[in-house]
């Protein structure tokens, strides 16, 4: 469960759920699902990268002036500019990753996924437009 508070345990967390992910998906028995992982997968990218920017931004900071990192050691403060540069720039390309994964999310849209042994009825789920009442 996520905690909310302790940063820590969160990014173990995410860690473990992504290689639970990675060892989901080298096998698709639902390509139904595609379009659900991808949604979560856009929102969990996008998320990422702004986690990125604000553990960056502590460096830019109260690390930056001084008041975590121990001393007035230039090799300290230099080590803070390169994690927070290095930081901010992974955050930039991982909010490109998380458009990407987006424009792909929206292309699945399109596909509609039927299997030759599937009764008719769950080949075709009945959209809310094959009623005439529906609403």
């Amino acid at each position: 469960m996520p905690t909310f508070e302790n940063p820590a345990a969160d990014a173990d967390e995410v860690q473990a759920a992504l290689r639970a992910l990675a060892y989901a998906t080298r096998s698709i028995d639902d390509p139904r699902q595609i379009y659900s992982v991808l949604g979560s997968l856009t929102s969990a990218v996008a998320s990422l990268s702004q986690s990125l920017h604000q553990v960056a931004s502590f460096h830019d900071s109260e690390a930056e002036k001084g008041v975590w990192v121990a001393g007035d050691s230039r090799a300290g403060r230099a080590a803070t500019y390169q994690v927070s540069w290095e930081l901010h720039r992974v955050g930039e390309i991982l909010r490109q990753v998380s458009e990407s994964i987006a424009s792909a999310h929206s292309a699945e849209a399109r596909i509609t996924y039927t299997h030759r042994d599937l009764p008719d009825a769950e080949r075709h789920p009945s959209r809310p437009n094959d009623h005439p009442l529906s609403l």
